[in-house]
């Protein structure tokens, strides 16, 4: 048989060979990766990050006051039947309704008043004992409390939820001198519009910068978002059209739009009509939903949103 392969193989390949026929005993080799997983948790939490984490769990609750008082002075739209949202006194007729179920798609939207979960959509993951535990099962899953993404990577990245930076008391940072929303001014209500948007790059980027050093995990096929090394094997993905079907998730690499969902909306800009139409859709920009809303509220919006915006574009042509 070897001198058949020596003839059937390429003398490029010949001096390559190795034989595999040798057994590996992994209850020999199981001690040995526990240990080594052992070790590296040792190194966790990376103590340079432990200031990003609080920064960004500063930048978090910032992020949450300022939308809750720009809601109160911009009303919020959602569809009652898909995701969509729009900021604004009257909903647009775009047909882009994905419908509920059964009902048609494409369909114009029905708008409902919406809230602060409109605008920051609410992840949550498994808050973990430690980073390197043993991975959670389908029957241990009411045995986990369930956070924030966020406040999860923070917490495994050495944060403290009760650091005096997380007190209401800092909003002075960012929000100035700024008390009771009945005296916001024009330029009251454009220093929390900055600040709720600076707030929203910190946020963002510290979240980049955290998920370069601590792994976290999204599925492929649904939302779900796990902060860890590996996934849990709790059976909640629908994997397919059949939506009482549940099974394991397939997870992959998370990334900053996982944790903080940018919720992207429709804008409307000076020269376009009041109500925003469906036979104008391709001329019509978008924007991260907390973004349009400080826009609204006067604060100056990075140069790095002016293409999705279409701040320059032209107006849609108008039928007679």
């Amino acid at each position: 048989m070897r001198c058949l392969l020596a003839e059937t193989t390429p003398m490029a390949l010949r001096d390559h060979w190795r034989s595999y026929s040798s057994k590996v005993d992994l209850k020999k080799l199981r001690p040995m990766i526990l240990k080594r997983i052992e070790n590296r948790a040792k190194d966790y939490p990376v103590h340079g990050m432990i200031p990003v984490a609080q920064e960004v769990l500063k930048a978090r609750e910032l992020l949450f006051q300022g939308v809750s008082t720009l809601i109160k002075l911009f009303p919020v739209l959602a569809c009652k039947f898909c995701p969509e949202v729009y900021i604004g006194e009257k909903g647009h007729l775009i047909q882009t309704c994905c419908g509920y179920k059964r009902i048609g798609k494409n369909r114009v939207h029905e708008w409902v008043h919406g809230g602060l979960k409109d605008i920051l959509v609410p992840v949550e993951a498994f808050h973990l004992h430690n980073m390197f535990q043993g991975v959670i099962k389908h029957q241990q899953r009411f045995d986990f409390e369930r956070v924030p993404a966020i406040v999860e990577l923070c917490l495994q990245a050495g944060a403290d939820l009760t650091d005096e930076n997380l007190n209401s008391s800092t909003l002075g940072e960012f929000y100035g001198d700024v008390s009771g929303i009945e005296s916001l001014s024009h330029d009251d209500l454009r220093v929390v519009a900055n600040g709720t948007l600076r707030a929203w790059e910190t946020l963002r980027s510290g979240v980049k910068k955290l998920l370069l050093v601590y792994p976290a995990k999204v599925c492929e096929y649904c939302s779900e978002v796990h902060v860890g090394p590996s996934g849990h094997r709790a059976r909640l993905c629908g994997v397919f059209r059949y939506e009482s079907w549940r099974g394991v998730h397939f997870w992959k690499k998370a990334k900053v739009d996982d944790l903080v969902p940018p919720k992207i909306v429709w804008r409307r800009r000076p020269h376009d009509p009041i109500v925003l139409l469906n036979e104008g859709r391709d001329y019509y920009g978008h924007a991260p939903a907390v973004v349009d809303l400080c826009s609204k509220a006067g604060a100056f919006i990075p140069a790095k949103y002016s293409c999705m915006m279409k701040l320059n574009g032209s107006a849609a042509p108008i039928r007679v």
